[in-house]
């Protein structure tokens, strides 16, 4: 009988919590394409990628015809309200929502370990949760990833530094586990790679392209091919 409750209780909490957001997604699942909105800033977009190489571009690439990823990235962009860019503002923010995807990455936060914008970090994970509701309101009911951002071989440039992105790094976590989201670790893909982010913020090309091997994995659960392993 203990057995027996201990069993209910499980599954009990398993529906109240949802499906195990780091399970793979199936095109079967979905009425095809199964639609990407990459949500992010200039590393997003692509720059010091080069054109079509950005890591959505190639996370395309990887995925095939069943799927269609749209890049949303804005540079310069931050995830705080208050930030001296805020992608709150912004016309992609609008498109992204209107995209109506399946799926959604978000990756923000490297420009807000600027200076200028830390001094409102206390504001940080109310404006993250605030984003993330917005795309969990959708008609589309999108399965959403939240990223630790790209790391920052210091000194870093720009302001950006990788002490504050490890402070994002411990509350985007928390905010994954609280609201029972995905996570895609493009901190730990390039980590070890400092000579892939040649200006120390930026990935180059074979940088967006570990981003993209490790969104895919992550999401369809299977390790990317190698371009001569594709179809």
């Amino acid at each position: 009988m203990k057995t027996r409750i201990l069993l209910l209780a499980g599954l009990l909490a398993t529906s109240l919590l949802g499906a195990d957001p780091m399970s793979p997604i199936k095109p079967s699942d979905y009425k095809e394409p199964v639609k990407v909105a990459c949500i992010g800033d200039s590393i997003t977009q692509g720059s010091g990628a080069g054109p079509g190489k950005s890591y959505p571009s190639q996370l395309q690439g990887l995925f095939g015809d069943k799927w269609k990823v749209g890049n949303f990235g804005v540079s310069g962009r931050t995830l705080l309200k208050k930030g001296d860019h805020p992608y709150w503002i912004e016309k992609a923010y609008k498109d992204a929502l209107a995209f109506a995807p399946d799926v959604v990455i978000i990756m923000l936060g490297t420009n807000d370990t600027k200076p200028k914008n830390w001094a409102f970090e206390s504001e940080f994970v109310a404006d993250y949760t605030e984003l993330v509701k917005s795309f969990q309101a959708l008609e589309s009911k999108p399965r959403i990833y939240v990223c630790r951002p790209c790391p920052v071989p210091e000194p870093g440039n720009y302001g950006i530094n990788e002490k504050n992105l490890q402070e994002w790094i411990k509350r985007v976590d928390q905010i994954a586990k609280d609201m029972n989201l995905g996570v895609i670790d493009m901190h730990k893909a390039l980590e070890d790679k400092p000579q892939l982010l040649p200006d120390r913020v930026h990935p180059n090309a074979a940088g967006a392209g570990e981003m993209a091997a490790a969104a895919y994995k992550v999401i369809t659960g299977k390790k990317a091919p190698k371009p001569d392993d594709d179809k």
